[in-house]
């Protein structure tokens, strides 16, 4: 293959099959089940780069169930969601998330920057109950349980909270393991329909695990919960903030 044809048609890995396919990536009947807790400041401080600032000691701990997703196909995600601002603007930092599907993991990590890993998350009703669940290998690491629409929300509302800005931290390294690309990455979900959003009393548990570590922003109390379906397109993003900028620091292999 010549350079110019090379150049024209490389988008993914690996080049003759790529993990995933080119967009729009369009999600219909997205259901996810959000737990807002309070945590300890100075952890997130540490885990949320500048120049995003946290604006309070507080997590969105998230599990995602996604049936019918252009490209990315069927499966389920799990993770860590913190409120950050930027420049005066409120949004949310993907601190870290874990699923079950690869084509999802390849095109989150190479085309946004999400900070996502393999694992089994799960999400479904049992009785009365909405249950979320994190296996990392055999080991749980999160269960997460509301009372099942209890009572309904604003649609309107809802949507709007969708559809503020994403933040990401995209890090790919240089063949010497150096960093070659360092970047803030901002995206928005687009085209959203809310179809149904609920909420009910709510728990949510944290165990620590070396390599998956979400209890490193431990629970000290439960703020609110709410059961969200939705149609959305996942917009591509834009770079913000480039850290290896001549005269930035603050990016280490």
């Amino acid at each position: 293959m010549d350079g110019s044809t090379l150049r024209k048609t490389a988008f993914a890995m690996p080049p003759s099959s790529p993990a995933f396919p080119p967009g729009p990536y369009r999600f219909v009947d997205r259901e996810y089940f959000i737990i807002r807790y309070r945590t300890d400041l100075e952890a997130l401080r540490r885990v949320v780069p500048e120049p995003l600032e946290v604006i309070e000691p507080v997590v969105n701990y998230e599990f995602i169930r996604m049936p019918d997703s252009t490209g990315f196909g069927d499966y389920t995600e799990s993770g860590q969601v913190i409120p950050v601002r930027y420049q005066g603007q409120a949004g949310s930092y993907t601190h870290q998330m874990f699923l079950n599907d690869h084509p999802p993991i390849a095109g989150g990590r190479e085309l946004w920057g999400f900070p996502k890993k393999l694992a089994q998350p799960t999400l479904a009703v049992e009785t009365d109950t909405l249950v979320g669940t994190l296996n990392y290998g055999s080991i749980r690491i999160a269960t997460g349980t509301m009372g099942y629409k209890h009572r309904a929300l604003d649609l309107a509302a809802e949507a709007k909270g969708l559809g503020a800005p994403n933040f990401l931290l995209k890090v790919i390294p240089h063949v010497d393991g150096s960093p070659r690309v360092c970047e803030l990455v901002r995206y928005y979900l687009e085209d959203v329909s809310v179809k149904g959003a609920w909420t009910g009393p709510a728990a949510l548990q944290l165990c620590p695990h070396a390599l998956a570590p979400v209890a490193d922003l431990p629970v000290l109390e439960v703020l609110a919960a709410k059961h969200l379906v939705a149609d959305l397109t996942l917009g591509l993003g834009t770079v913000v903030h480039d850290y290896l900028q001549k005269g930035d620091e603050r990016c280490v292999a």
